[in-house]
């Protein structure tokens, strides 16, 4: 297990990065770190990784302190968004490399395991420079596993790819890491690939985590309104508004309307006039005005006849999925 404890980080007295984070990671499971772009979530991981140094709290591995561990005595796996593959070097040499710096000298046995396991039996000899973005990413995997680490940390690896082929790997991705029960954290602003990839997702804001669940839990359940908005759930309503359309579950002050609380229904309690609709695949996304005080947003699936803009629905609102929020 990694416990990452009561961790803080500022380069100076103004520029605080993280602000006393702390997290429980289990073995095998595969961890999320979701943010912003400044939310502090690659300062924590090159923390973990030992690439920075300087900070307060404390980081133990199985219960022993790796704080004073140098980064090539940790045992840890990086991959980056860039690779960072030797051009000069064919696949099994990239691959070997860091076999090669622990002084492993049978490595040859190794190099063609890992190689098989990402899908590139047979890749041994090819030049870098031939391979596509996908091969590339495989190959950088694969001399991150080579070694055996401990802990597989990932910075963005798949940000260079384009949309396609990034949902496909990061499918594989998943499936490899849990095939030899690896541990592993994830970093990436992109919510969909968090939700694809981890078993747990830590919403970070400001050198804060906003939130540490499951990615259901966060969906469901968001804890705050940064962490509904940062998910893309927009329909916050105060209790003086909508006491007028259903009981409310408690005596907040504010509440969260989830898009999936609301549902077309001829006989539901709630008219509404749709003022935008939004074509995603295969869902629309509908924006309608219940009053003037009150515009929501829900979801439906493409297959469904949608209506037309301007036209007149009754909505009928699920009570369980409407959750008392503070600001």
């Amino acid at each position: 297990m990694l416990s990452i404890e009561q961790i803080s980080f500022a380069y100076d007295s103004e520029s605080t990065i993280l602000d006393n984070i702390s997290l429980q990671i289990e073995t095998g499971e595969i961890v999320c770190l979701l943010g912003e772009s400044g939310s502090g979530k690659t300062t924590l991981l090159r923390i973990i990784a030992g690439l920075e140094t300087g900070y307060q709290g404390t980081i133990q591995l199985d219960g022993q302190s790796i704080d004073t561990i140098p980064i090539h005595q940790r045992e840890f796996g990086l991959m980056f968004q860039d690779f960072a593959l030797f051009p000069h070097m064919n696949v099994a040499e990239n691959v070997a490399f860091g076999l090669k710096m622990q002084g492993v000298k049978n490595y040859k046995k190794r190099v063609d395991e890992v190689l098989a396991l990402v899908g590139l039996e047979g890749f041994q000899k090819r030049d870098i420079s031939a391979l596509s973005g996908g091969q590339k990413q495989r190959v950088a995997l694969a001399r991150s596993l080579a070694p055996q680490p401990r802990l597989l940390m990932l910075d963005e690896p798949l940000g260079s790819l384009d949309a396609g082929l990034r949902e496909r790997l990061l499918l594989e991705l998943r499936d490899i890491i849990k095939q030899i029960g690896l541990t592993a954290i994830y970093v990436t602003h992109d919510q969909q690939e968090a939700y694809t990839i981890a078993d747990r997702i830590a919403i970070m804001s400001r050198g804060r985590v906003e939130q540490y669940d499951k990615p259901e839990k966060l969906y469901r359940h968001p804890k705050n309104a940064f962490v509904a908005r940062f998910l893309g759930i927009q329909n916050f309503v105060s209790a003086e508004i909508l006491r007028n359309y259903i009981d409310l579950p408690t005596n907040a002050e504010n509440f969260l309307l989830h898009p999936d609380s609301l549902s077309i229904d001829a006989q539901g309690e709630s008219s509404a006039t749709v003022i935008e609709r939004i074509f995603q695949g295969d869902m629309y996304r509908l924006r309608l005005r219940i009053t003037n005080e009150m515009i929501l947003s829900m979801r439906v699936s493409s297959s469904m006849e949608i209506p037309e803009i301007g036209e007149v629905l009754q909505l009928r609102i699920n009570p369980d999925l409407v959750l008392p929020i503070p600001d």
